[in-house]
């Protein structure tokens, strides 16, 4: 990686993957002292300084590609399967899904109307028994939601989980038996009740027979898709396994807001047209007065205050509030519904949310991939979902694993 002596702000923000706003904030707190540039006179970081501190962020080589092929027909159980993005993803790198759990009725639709050959088990989790695919499936997946436990001693066991969508998880591991597990949440499953409920996950997956490798937080803008979200992974390999698993390698290439909604490497045509949200006019009155990657704050500032209320008065810096995305940036994660005060994801040129379509663009599901029920339903299950790049190049690490795995058995 070749860079000069100095690094601009926007140089140094891609190469840790920290936000501009980030790095001005460290500069006022003292953490990253920007310098005048001697021939130019802009404020820049010093290369050395910014490698020093920050190194752990840095991606030395870039990754050419994840890819594996499987060497045989590698089986997929997935749980709380929604609209399908993991599946999708899982089935792109090369793995079969045999049967997918769900209970919402209109993602269920929408699995069943993109993939008639999937057998779909709508309904509650707990109604399901999956004793029948015990020793048949190389891997169970599920993004299972974050819930507090029960807890009973010192260490939490499969039973003080009883109740909660964990333990259903960890249930149908235990029926099944799969080489391999595969969890997948939010961020902030790591800080969820002090990161006990995390360890509880942990031990009670020891206790039915798998190591958890270190968790990992996946950023998805390094695994090709133009959305800054991360999703937190939980891998449990069976201990009766000695086969490393490695997550996928980080890409270093960044994908943008415009190759999401553009002809270009991640799509092969425009967005198709859809249909969308639309803001209250009294919304578009002021967010047609919010620049490219601006927010509230980019407003007048009798306009703030009369917009914000009495958040304006109030500490933080609500950067999602009035926030108008920027082509040349990736989008901000999707939310379920794309109209949110706290989390507006207002289109670059055009005053209004982001269409349907377009939306699904920005996690990467293919353009032929209908989702059914209401606008609003469509919008809940396409934000909910697992981007499917990122899913797609889990799918490769975990075929990784399956192919050492058989190779050496």
């Amino acid at each position: 990686m070749v860079m000069s002596e100095y690094l601009s702000l926007s140089e140094a923000s891609e190469l840790i993957g920290k936000s501009k706003e980030t790095l001005r904030r460290w500069d006022r707190e003292g953490k990253l002292l920007a310098v005048r540039e001697p021939m130019s006179n802009y404020r820049v970081y010093p290369k050395e300084q910014v490698l020093e501190l920050f190194s752990d962020f840095i991606v030395e080589k870039e990754t050419e590609s994840n890819f594996v092929k499987a060497d045989n027909d590698y089986t997929v159980l997935e749980l709380f399967a929604g609209a399908g993005g993991l599946a999708v993803g899982l089935e792109k790198s090369g793995l079969k899904c045999v049967a997918l759990n769900e209970i919402d009725k209109w993602a269920c639709n929408t699995l069943r109307k993109n993939r008639p050959n999937w057998k779909v088990l709508e309904g509650d989790i707990k109604n399901f028994s999956f004793t029948e695919y015990y020793n048949k499936i190389d891997v169970v997946t599920g993004g299972f939601p974050c819930q507090a436990f029960s807890y009973a001693g010192k260490k939490l066991g499969l039973a003080d989980a009883r109740g909660t969508l964990f333990y259903e998880f960890a249930r149908v591991v235990k029926e099944v038996n799969p080489p391999i597990c595969v969890g997948e949440n939010v961020r902030g499953l790591l800080s969820h009740e002090n990161g006990r409920t995390l360890q509880g996950m942990i031990s009670i997956l020891d206790e039915i027979g798998y190591n958890v490798v270190p968790i990992q937080v996946l950023r998805a803008i390094n695994y090709k898709v133009p959305q800054k979200r991360e999703r937190l992974i939980l891998v449990g390999i069976r201990k009766d396994i000695d086969v490393k698993y490695e997550y996928p390698k980080p890409y270093k290439k960044v994908y943008n807001l415009v190759d999401a909604l553009k002809k270009g490497d991640l799509f092969d045509c425009e967005v198709p047209k859809s249909a969308g949200s639309r803001y209250p006019r009294s919304k578009v009155d002021v967010l047609k007065l919010v620049p490219q990657k601006g927010y509230w704050r980019d407003l007048p500032i009798e306009i703030q205050k009369e917009f914000m209320g009495g958040s304006f008065y109030l500490g933080g810096g609500k950067t999602g509030i009035a926030r108008r995305i920027g082509w040349d940036e990736p989008c901000l994660t999707l939310t379920c519904s794309p109209a949110q005060k706290q989390t507006e994801r207002c289109h670059p040129e055009e005053t209004r949310p982001f269409t349907v379509r377009e939306y699904a663009r920005i996690q990467t599901f293919p353009d032929d991939w209908e989702f059914y029920g209401s606008i609003a339903q469509q919008y809940k299950q396409i934000g909910n979902a697992v981007p499917v790049n990122l899913g797609r190049e889990v799918g490769y690490s975990i075929v990784k694993f399956l192919n050492n795995y058989y190779n050496v058995i």
